[in-house]
């Protein structure tokens, strides 16, 4: 959740002079009523306003936002069917948390955990232990706190005087680098070589040591889609293991590719059925096809969550077990979840992640065709593909493209890579459901009338790379 502070003070740094606007159109019955009186922007107004008319402020400050539709850079859902729309708007006012107040839709929860257990190879999906999260950002923390705690266990006789340490390539989600300072682990991060963008499996056992909680395996990384190979970590750390004793457990980060490879990829092996995987999350709001927000967090089996992380709470009148770190929270997301995998099912998802899989083969080999650019990816892991600015190209570079796309409504979010690619500035294009055919004709026809003005220019426009793009994940 971003952090934010208190009005900037104006001139004469007089905040309460700043008000909205109201349209005498927006009273509910007389027009100069509605304009007695304008809210401030910045504090509660004095008295109530008519529904209509504050409906209709909120309303209309909301168009500045942009098209969601159009929003190239999130891997969050952003189309769902009317009907999980209408159930979302039935459960809007029950309290996940409340157990014992609607069992149903904990009964629901339950099932999308089995459901979920069983189509990433649990041994006994009967006894695998998960549980929902407001999204992969929390699973993550939770995920991560097993994995200390664990560890913490084992070396009771050292720790707290020994400072746990979690290994990861430097292309982590930016809720590792959180956790390790919230939860005081230091950060081990594989640097990116080469035309390598994410985790050395070798270089990740490397790092390890007897102080090393887990190493974290993404399935599916942000920076460019690629999967990182969750099989060869495993095999290092089983080699480790071999020459050392330690036995160092795996964390899979499958905030996206946990619900793509299991219908798209069936044939890799990353997940419980390597005995080294302790756990895995997956974001139901982005490939799980639901509204944010909301996210999955899995144990191989209760051996893998110490009992004493999970908080037994007597609740509205049940025995209630509990392991988040947010207490309220809406149940609307998680009866999507389950009626999107109702509705659904193996085939279903199937169809739906090979589209959108295809939409980004085909688009990354029409933006090669410009041959303007050079691609890192081409969406046949995630349905997501990074390019850059071909050697030749100095008219213009990536933030070019993103400013000037931005401008038809397209947000394709321009970054550089972190160390040790910090030379390398990257586009990176999101497929996602709603993302059709149709809409990729209209952004490669957008981009192909950019161009002959981007060849034209005298050299690249934009100077601060770090302003020029809103991506921080």
């Amino acid at each position: 959740m971003s952090l934010h502070k208190g009005p900037r003070p104006s001139r004469d740094d007089d905040r309460d002079r700043r008000r909205l606007a109201v349209n005498p159109f927006h009273a509910a019955a007389n027009p100069l009523g509605g304009m007695t009186e304008a809210p401030p922007a910045h504090r509660l107004p004095d008295s109530p306003l008519p529904p209509e008319s504050a409906y209709r402020l909120v309303h209309d400050e909301l168009m500045l936002d942009g098209n969601a539709r159009l929003n190239l850079a999130t891997f969050v859902t952003t189309w769902m069917e009317p009907q999980a729309g209408v159930l979302m708007s039935e459960c809007r006012d029950k309290n996940m948390i409340d157990k014992d107040e609607y069992p149903r839709t904990a009964e629901l929860e339950r099932r999308c955990v089995a459901m979920l257990a069983d189509l990433w190879h649990a041994p006994d999906p009967a006894t695998a232990v998960g549980c929902s999260t407001t999204g992969s950002s929390e699973a993550c923390m939770l995920a991560g706190m097993a994995l200390k705690r664990r560890w913490a266990l084992r070396n009771a006789d050292r720790y707290p005087g020994a400072r746990p340490n979690l290994v990861m390539g430097v292309n982590v989600q930016v809720c590792w680098e959180k956790f390790c300072n919230f939860w005081e682990v230091e950060a081990r991060q594989v640097p990116m070589e080469g035309d390598r963008f994410h985790l050395d499996p070798q270089a990740a056992a490397e790092l390890c040591d007897e102080n090393t909680i887990g190493v974290v395996g993404i399935l599916g990384s942000t920076f460019d889609g690629s999967y990182e190979p969750v099989a060869d970590l495993c095999a290092a750390l089983d080699a480790l293991q071999e020459r050392t004793g330690l036995d160092v457990p795996v964390h899979v980060d499958g905030a996206s590719g946990a619900m793509v490879a299991p219908f798209l990829d069936e044939d890799l092996v990353w997940d419980f059925r390597l005995p080294r995987v302790a756990s895995i999350n997956t974001s139901g709001h982005k490939y799980g096809l639901v509204y944010p927000g909301v996210g999955w967090a899995l144990w191989r089996d209760a051996e893998a969550l110490p009992e004493e992380l999970v908080f037994r709470v007597n609740y509205l009148g049940g025995d209630m077990p509990t392991f988040a770190l947010n207490f309220s929270r809406p149940g609307a997301q998680v009866v999507a979840q389950y009626y999107t995998f109702l509705r659904l099912g193996r085939e279903g998802y199937r169809a739906v992640q090979q589209s959108a899989r295809d939409i980004a083969r085909g688009l990354a080999e029409r933006v090669e065709a410009f041959g303007d650019f050079r691609l890192l990816t081409r969406g046949d892991q995630l349905p997501v593909f990074a390019f850059t600015t071909a050697d030749d190209v100095t008219a213009y570079d990536v933030f070019d493209v993103s400013r000037r796309l931005r401008e038809g409504g397209w947000l394709v979010p321009a970054y550089t890579f972190p160390p040790h690619r910090e030379d390398l500035s990257v586009l990176r294009v999101v497929c996602r459901n709603g993302f059709s055919t149709d809409m990729a004709d209209l952004l490669l026809a957008d981009l192909e009338r950019l161009l002959p003005e981007l060849r034209s220019q005298p050299g690249p426009l934009i100077r601060d790379k770090g302003a020029a793009t809103g991506f921080h994940h």
